[in-house]
């Protein structure tokens, strides 16, 4: 489980910096730059949401290591279920800033499942490497090549923002900006698809960089 935990610390350190990056480049967009100080503090709220729902999952695969193709579906079916919880909490921390947001199921059902899935096998290929070695960055290296950590990165990083999108759809806007409410989500989606990509390589890049033994991850 000690493995687990790194590997959850390290994601987290990822998704934070996402998250930050995504808020920068969001003032370069004058929709965005008016919109912003309505979605600044959800985003910021959203990311400590998904760190949480990530850890959950990246713990689950330590523990399903090992078990069948049905008792995995089982473990992601109880994952989703479970994150519903994370949603509530979620929403009672959003609760305390003047905004309003309701978690559309019927969006988001499709897309954090397939985020969960990709996750929990890659932290399941990642943490059963690391049994074996001495560094969390030789797991990596031993499980995936610089080009399939990169895509990994990204598909996990579009999920996220696919959802969040879809989050910010129930976010309340000021009346002059309601009518801008769908140009304004897939905005912020072309912004954080772009953030995505250049960071999925720039970790990827890292990861890979050849490193003494005392400099792995």
């Amino acid at each position: 489980m000690r493995h687990a935990r790194s590997l959850a610390r390290l994601n987290g350190r990822i998704l934070h910096t996402y998250s930050q990056r995504t808020i920068a480049a969001l003032r370069a967009v004058l929709p965005l730059r008016l919109a912003l100080p309505h979605l600044e503090s959800v985003l910021a709220l959203n990311v400590g949401k998904e760190v949480e729902k990530d850890t959950l999952v990246i713990r689950r695969a330590r523990e399903a290591a090992g078990a069948d193709t049905a008792d995995r579906n089982d473990v992601l079916a109880q994952l989703l279920q479970t994150t519903k919880d994370i949603d509530r909490r979620f929403l009672a921390r959003v609760g305390r800033f003047p905004v309003e947001i309701v978690v559309r199921y019927e969006d988001i059902a499709p897309i954090r499942a397939r985020r969960i899935k990709l996750l929990h096998e890659a932290a399941t290929k990642i943490l059963a490497a690391r049994d074996s070695q001495r560094h969390m960055g030789r797991a990596v290296h031993t499980s995936y090549s610089r080009e399939e950590f990169a895509q990994l990165l990204y598909e996990l990083f579009r999920l996220y923002a696919e959802e969040t999108r879809s989050l910010s759809r129930s976010v309340r806007l000021p009346m002059p900006l309601v009518p801008l409410r769908e140009l304004i989500g897939q905005e912020l989606l072309n912004v954080m698809t772009r953030v995505a990509r250049t960071l999925a390589n720039e970790i990827a890049a890292e990861a890979f960089r050849p490193k003494s033994p005392d400099t792995q991850m």
